[in-house]
């Protein structure tokens, strides 16, 4: 599955960006919860608040498992080492 993923396009860098876009949506659709829908009472606010906030951790273990087939296909690295190596090459030209 994390191949397939890959494969289309997704990065650990993605997964890592949506788990912390995840918090603050979390914390925004608490808030308005309270207030879009007067009466309901905290209770409601609150599990909407923990039903958004759970993305979070899947998000942060998907970016992870990202992260580990990354580095073992060397595209994490790679991308890093070609940087570094494009960086090293402007410097020594004249």
């Amino acid at each position: 599955m994390i191949k397939k993923l890959h494969d289309i396009g997704l990065r650990s860098e993605h997964a890592y960006t949506a788990a912390v876009a995840s918090i603050g949506l979390s914390v925004f659709t608490w808030a308005t919860s309270l207030r879009a829908e007067p009466g309901t009472g905290l209770d409601r606010a609150d599990r909407w608040g923990i039903f958004v906030g759970e993305w979070a951790p899947t998000l942060f273990c998907l970016g992870l498992a990202l992260s580990h087939y990354e580095q073992e296909e060397g595209s994490l690295m790679g991308k890093a080492h070609a940087d570094g190596e494009r960086r090293r090459q402007m410097a020594s030209a004249p």
